[in-house]
């Protein structure tokens, strides 16, 4: 019954596969695949991941750039029941070995140019641009015929952004990704119509399981660039190829502040997702005012469950532009203080989930795994404020939430002030070990004009009290960013204090 029953990452491919075989799935340069072309080679995949020694349970980590050769990797471990792990490919030194080392990963799925950064001893296969690479190897190798894994078994260690500690593997079985592909699919209205762009990393969680997957699940066609390319994207949508696109605020402020972002013909995009922050209001209207037939959608979340957790759809953002939203379909939200007791609508606590989508705990990780989970429900770390109508609204990280002077200070709030600067283009707020405050309020500020310190720190105490408004203001060209867009406020405190 099991295998009957069983409802995994790799069965979505194949179901659409059966469905509409001769659509269109995934384009990538030169390259396009049916779906029955992309199911094979999924099956052939498998077969050489097999053909390798590897057995079920094993951990695979996939360390390349996007492209089609990097999609059928993953779904080729979930075809024969290995454990993939996807690595930033940004990673060097002594956090690349880190993952490779805390997975226990057999084998590193590699593209050739990122091959020579791994450890020393390291098993790797070629990913593509290899004589013996995975995509090579497909057309002459037996493709798997077995049952494969089970809805319940491991399919995936998503690994956290560690913007406060080391990387977490948060342990995602094929039903927990599956029931957040369904979430996916009817919070943001993913349709097999839909034209998406998947520009972001594929390693990341957002674009992997929010996006790519969902779509490949109703049977749309998805093209994936290597890079968020501005100039790519304008003429896949001037050619109809593109109607749907996901991007932090960052490549939305970019892609709007274009000279020929007005000139150009982008009536055909229709639906636009964001998340890792909150999309400027002046961007959001002039985008809106250039294309009023565009649909915005905030997505928020974290890899520990899959990772959406809740979405600010089109129709809610009047009134409401700081909101991510309500619980998707499969996830049930509380607002809790620190014994774990429900908080009034209006006040800030932790939101806490309970939901298929979860993972079952962190790889190798007891002790995190068990602070996380208590008393039935999985601690996000995420400070939030809920309304009377159920919507959230992130204040911060229970982690960056700043001493001073034994006055807790949100450094939300004081970078929601900073930003209504015209000279403030982007700002994160941490604090840095004070002899006097305990925690003094520090801004760093990437500046869009000319502006001092002292001017912004007045402009701060005028808005704000005294001991939430910033004792220094650092100014920077840019900000630590992980690849979903999140500021790495870690980073930034290391790097002053």
């Amino acid at each position: 019954m099991t295998g009957v029953r069983s409802n995994t990452v790799d069965g979505v491919l194949r179901r659409s596969a059966g469905r509409v075989p001769e659509r269109t799935a995934v384009i990538y340069g030169e390259r396009a695949w049916t779906y029955a072309e992309l199911d094979a080679a999924v099956s052939a995949a498998a077969g050489v991941l097999r053909a390798e020694g590897l057995t079920p349970g094993d951990r695979v980590a996939s360390y390349g750039h996007n492209s089609d050769a990097y999609l059928i990797g993953f779904l080729a471990c979930a075809r024969a029941g290995l454990v993939h792990v996807p690595v930033n490919q940004h990673l060097v030194g002594e956090d690349l070995g880190y993952l490779i080392t805390q997975s226990g990963s057999s084998l590193v799925l590699a593209d050739p140019d990122l091959a020579e950064r791994l450890p020393k001893g390291v098993r790797t296969l070629p990913l593509r641009d290899h004589d013996d690479s995975l995509l090579a190897r497909l057309t002459t190798a037996a493709p798997l015929d077995e049952a494969g894994p089970g809805g319940q078994e491991l399919v995936q260690l998503l690994y956290t952004s560690g913007t406060t500690a080391l990387p977490k593997g948060a342990m995602m079985t094929h039903a927990a990704l599956v029931h957040e592909y369904v979430s996916a699919i009817t919070a943001l209205e993913l349709h097999e119509d839909d034209r998406p762009v998947h520009s972001l990393p594929l390693y990341h969680s957002a674009q992997m399981h929010v996006f790519l997957l969902p779509y490949l699940a109703v049977g749309a066609q998805n093209t994936i660039l290597d890079a968020p390319d501005g100039d790519r994207i304008f003429d896949l949508v001037e050619a109809g190829e593109a109607d749907s696109l996901f991007a932090p605020p960052t490549v939305w402020i970019a892609l709007a502040g274009r000279d020929d972002f007005d000139s150009r013909d982008l009536s055909a995009l229709r639906k636009a997702y964001y998340g890792a922050s909150i999309m400027p209001v002046p961007v959001l209207a002039r985008i809106q005012e250039t294309l009023p037939g565009l649909r915005f959608f905030n997505c928020f979340g974290q890899s520990e469950i899959g990772p959406l957790a809740t979405v600010l759809r089109p129709e809610e953002h009047e009134g409401r532009m700081d909101s991510c939203g309500r619980p998707v379909l499969f996830v049930e939200a509380r607002v809790v203080d620190e014994s774990g007791k429900d908080v009034p609508d209006g006040q800030p606590g932790e939101v806490v989930y309970r939901s298929p989508q979860l993972c079952e705990g962190y790889w190798d990780k007891p002790e995190e795994t068990e602070a996380a989970f208590r008393d039935g429900w999985f601690r996000s770390g995420d400070l939030v404020v809920r309304d009377a109508e159920g919507y959230l609204t992130v204040v911060d990280r229970v982690k960056d939430v700043i001493n001073s002077g034994g006055v807790l200070v949100a450094s939300r709030q004081v970078e929601d002030v900073l930003y209504t600067h015209p000279a403030v283009a982007e700002t994160a707020v941490v604090g840095l070990p004070d002899e006097r405050w305990i925690e003094a309020v520090t801004a760093v500020v990437v500046p869009r004009g000319e502006v001092t310190e002292d001017e912004l720190i007045a402009y701060a105490r005028e808005r704000l009290a005294g001991f939430k408004a910033p004792k220094r203001v650092v100014l920077a060209d840019s900000l630590p960013r992980n690849a979903s867009g999140k500021i790495l406020k870690r980073e930034l405190r290391d790097s002053l204090a």
